[in-house]
Parts: C-alpha cells; structure tokens; sequence
C-alpha cells in the first residue's frame, strides 16, 4: 500500500488549499483515512478523519468549520479542503490509512503513511 500527497503550497493567511492523497491497492473503499499535521517543534497531530464511505467525518477542535475532509473510493483518492487558513496551520500534513472501515483520531490505529505534504500560510 502506498499513500502518495499532494497539492501543498505557499498561501496567504485567509486562502485556500486542497491537498489530496492518492492510495493504491484494491482495497482503499474499506478502510478509513485521516489527515494528520506535524508543525516545526511540535508533534504530530489529528486533523481530520473519514470512514469507509465517508458517510462520517471528524475534525479537531481547531480546524473545525474551516477543513473538509472528503474521499472518492472510485478514484482511490482522499482529500482535505482547507479554508480561511491561518499561520498555525502551517505544517507537514500527513494522510494515513486506519486499520479498519470506522476510523478514529489515535494515530496508533493507522498503519500506513504517507510521505507528506508542506502547507506553509504566511501572515
């Protein structure tokens, strides 16, 4: 299984970004994926999260109401819209693969990770 991110950038405080990961394998529609962010200095942390179907989402309190996270099972793809950004968001955002279909906020309970991506928001 590979998780491969894109779509991370440069933006001004206020913008949007959307990145995306790509999983390959067969079986990407049966499993939760989540976003997670690892800023400089500190450790890596929960962001978004989104069952098999996507019928269930969930959000760290401090993106809450700004990101979306979303998925397409026929394009093997999950993605995260990220609006009205702030500096603090700057980071490595991270998907990864939960190790069944409802997934949660644990970072224990992903096995598979991607490289990242760096989002960087300037003030």
């Amino acid at each position: 299984v590979q998780l491969v991110e894109s779509g991370g950038g440069l933006v001004q405080a206020g913008g949007s970004l959307r990145v995306s990961c790509a999983v390959s394998g067969r079986t990407f529609s049966t499993y939760a994926m989540g976003w997670f962010r690892q800023a400089p200095g500190k450790e890596r942390e929960f962001v978004a999260g989104i069952n098999w179907s996507g019928g269930n989402t969930y959000y760290a309190d401090s993106v809450k109401g700004r990101f979306t996270i979303s998925r397409d099972n026929a394009k093997n793809t999950v993605y995260l819209q990220m609006n009205s950004l702030k500096p603090e968001d700057t980071a490595v955002y991270y998907c990864a693969r939960h190790y069944g279909g409802g997934g949660s906020a644990a970072q224990s309970e992903y096995n598979y990770w991607g490289q990242g991506t760096q989002v960087t928001v300037s003030s």
